[in-house]
C-alpha cells in the first residue's frame, strides 16, 4: 500500500508540476509578446514620423524646382516676347519703306499716264488727219478711174491671184523636173556604179544532167536482165534515165534538181565501184543522198561566209544551201541570192544605210523558195513565216514580204531589196524564158493598151520593157493623157508578171493637111 500510495502522490505531484510550468510558460510567452508589440508600435510611429519629415522635405524641395523653373521659362518667354516685338517693328519698317517706294513709283505712273494720254490724243489727231487725207486720197482716185474702192479692189486681187497662181504652177513645175532630173541621174549613177562592182557571170541551169559512161557496154550494165537495174535506179531517185544512141552518156531527166543530183552521184558510183544491182543501187542511192545533205549544209555555210553576214540560225543556212538547188527561169536561186545581197550592199553603202542589214535581207529575200516545193503558199508567205520562226530582224522580215509589192515597202533597206532584185532578175542572160510565154506577154501589154478608148496603135518594143501608145488626138486631149498613161500602168501592174519595170510611152499628134490650088 505504500508503494502504490508513494507512486500516486508522484504521478500527481508530476501532472500539477506539469500544470504550473505550462502556465507559467503561457504566461512568459505572453508577457514577451506584448514586449515586441510594443516595440513594434514603436518602430511603426519612428518609421512613419520619418517619412512624415522625408516627404515634407521632398515638397520643399519640389517647390523650389516648380519656383525655378517658372522662372526660367518667365524669363525665356519674356525673351521670346522681347525678339518677337523687334522683328515686328523691323517688319513694320520694311512696310512702311514699301509704302513709301510704293507712293513714289504710283506719282511717277500717274505723271506717266499724264504723258501717254496726251501722246494717244496727238496720235488720235493725226490718224484723224491721216484718214481725212486718204480719203480725200480715195475720191480723187475714183474721180480719175472711174472705179469705186471696192471695184478696185476686187480688179487687183484677180489680177494678183491669177498672176501668182501661174507663177506657182510654173515654180510647182520647174521644181518637179529639176527635182525628177535629179534624183533620176542620181539613181542612174548610183545603179550603174553599183552593177558595175558586182558583175557576175550567169549560166542559165538546165533540167537534165548528162553521165558520161567510160564505155558502151555501160549501158547494158546499168539497164541490167529485163531492165531490173534501171527501173530500181529510176524507183530509188524518182529520175528518168534516157539511154539512146549517145556514145558514151546516159542523160538523167528531172525537174526536181536535189533528186537530179543524187541520181547523178549514185550513178557515179556504180559507174566506178563497178557492181551493179538493185541492193547495191540502193546503197549507193543512200550514200549519195548524205552526200547531197552535206554539201547544202555547206554551200550555205559558204553563202553567209562570202556575204558576211553573221548569227544566222543553222536551220536559216540549210535552207540557203538548198537554194543551190533550185532555179527561177533557169536562174540558180542561190547565184541571184548572193548577187542581190551584194548589190543590196552596195546600193545601202551609197545611200548611208546599214550596209549589213541590206545584205542579210538582200540573202534571205528568196529563203521561202528552199520551201515553196514542199509547203503550200507562195515564196513570200513561207519566206515571211520562216524568217519570224527563227526570230529575224523585222526589218529583214518586211523586205521579204514586200521584195515583190505584196506590200507597201515601207523601209529603205525594203526599196533596195526591190531594187536589188530587179536588177539581178532583168540583167542580160539571167533568166531563161519560155518563148511561148514571151510572145503571150508582148501580146498582152498591146491588147491591154487597145482596150482603151482613143487608142489607135500600140507597140511593144525593148524586149516588152517599153510600150508605145498612139492615140486620136480628136478623142483624148493633152490633159487626158497622162490619165491614160496612168490608167494603162495600173491595168499592167494588176494584170501581168514581168520582170523589171514596163515603160508606157503615151504619143499623141495633131496633124494639119491643106492642099493649095
Amino acid at each position: 500500500m505504500d508503494m502504490l500510495s508513494l507512486a500516486i502522490g508522484f504521478a500527481v505531484g508530476a501532472v500539477l508540476f506539469g500544470l504550473v510550468c505550462y502556465f507559467a510558460g503561457i504566461a512568459h510567452r505572453k508577457k514577451k509578446a506584448e514586449g515586441i508589440l510594443g516595440s513594434a508600435e514603436e518602430e511603426s510611429k519612428r518609421i512613419l514620423n520619418d517619412a512624415m519629415k522625408a516627404a515634407e522635405a521632398k515638397k520643399k524641395e519640389s517647390l523650389l524646382e516648380a519656383k525655378d523653373e517658372i522662372h526660367r521659362l518667365r524669363t525665356e518667354a519674356e525673351k521670346e516676347n522681347r525678339e518677337r516685338r523687334s522683328e515686328i517693328q523691323r517688319q513694320e519698317r520694311r512696310l512702311q519703306q514699301k509704302e513709301e517706294s510704293l507712293d513714289k513709283k504710283m506719282d511717277n505712273m500717274e505723271v506717266k499716264e499724264e504723258k501717254l494720254q496726251k501722246r494717244e490724243k496727238e496720235i488720235e489727231e493725226k490718224l484723224a488727219e491721216t484718214e481725212e487725207l486718204k480719203k480725200r486720197q480715195f475720191e480723187m482716185l475714183e474721180r480719175i478711174s472711174g472705179l469705186t474702192v471696192e471695184q478696185a479692189k476686187e480688179y487687183l486681187l484677180s489680177n494678183l491671184e491669177s498672176q501668182l497662181d501661174h507663177e506657182k504652177a510654173v515654180k510647182i513645175l520647174d521644181f518637179e523636173q529639176r527635182f525628177k532630173d535629179e534624183a533620176d541621174e542620181k539613181a542612174r549613177e548610183m545603179l550603174s556604179q553599183c552593177i558595175q562592182r558586182c558583175a557576175a557571170d550567169h549560166s542559165s541551169e538546165a533540167t537534165v544532167s548528162v553521165v558520161p559512161l567510160p564505155n558502151d557496154d555501160m549501158k547494158g550494165r546499168i539497164i541490167g536482165r529485163e531492165g531490173r537495174n534501171i527501173r530500181a535506179l529510176e524507183v530509188a531517185t524518182g529520175v528518168d534515165l534516157i539511154i539512146d544512141d549517145t556514145p558514151e552518156a546516159i542523160t538523167l531527166s528531172c525537174f526536181e534538181p536535189v533528186r537530179r543530183e543524187v541520181a547523178r552521184l549514185t550513178l557515179e558510183k556504180l559507174i566506178a565501184d563497178g557492181r551493179i544491182h538493185p541492193a547495191r543501187i540502193e546503197d549507193m542511192v543512200e550514200k549519195a543522198r548524205k552526200e547531197v545533205e552535206h554539201k547544202i549544209k555547206k554551200e550555205g555555210e559558204r553563202a553567209v561566209l562570202d556575204v558576211g553576214v553573221h548569227n544566222v540560225h543553222p536551220e536559216l543556212v540549210k535552207l540557203l544551201g538548198k537554194l543551190q538547188f533550185r532555179t527561177s527561169y533557169g536562174q540558180n536561186v542561190l547565184n541571184h541570192s548572193l548577187e542581190v545581197s551584194y548589190l543590196s550592199g552596195l546600193l545601202a553603202a551609197e545611200m548611208g544605210e546599214d550596209v549589213s542589214l541590206a545584205r542579210r535581207a538582200g540573202l534571205l529575200h528568196d529563203i521561202g523558195k528552199a520551201l515553196d516545193h514542199e509547203m503550200e503558199g507562195s515564196h513570200i508567205q513561207l519566206g515571211v513565216e520562216v524568217a519570224k520562226k527563227y526570230r529575224e530582224n523585222d526589218i529583214v522580215v518586211h523586205a521579204i514580204h514586200a521584195h515583190h509589192g505584196d506590200v507597201e515597202a515601207k523601209t529603205v533597206i525594203a526599196c533596195i531589196v526591190q531594187a536589188a532584185d530587179a536588177i539581178s532578175a532583168a540583167r542580160p542572160g539571167a533568166r531563161r524564158e519560155n518563148i511561148e510565154s514571151y510572145i503571150k506577154r508582148l501580146e498582152k501589154l498591146e491588147s491591154i493598151a487597145n482596150e482603151f478608148n482613143g487608142v489607135e496603135q500600140s507597140f511593144a518594143i525593148q524586149a516588152g520593157r517599153e510600150i508605145r501608145i498612139m492615140v486620136k488626138p480628136e478623142v483624148i486631149s493633152d490633159d487626158q493623157m497622162v490619165i491614160t498613161a496612168h490608167e494603162i500602168v495600173q491595168r499592167i501592174e494588176n494584170e501581168l508578171d514581168y520582170p523589171g519595170q514596163v515603160k508606157v510611152h503615151v504619143i499623141r499628134e495633131s496633124r494639119a493637111i491643106d492642099y493649095a490650088k
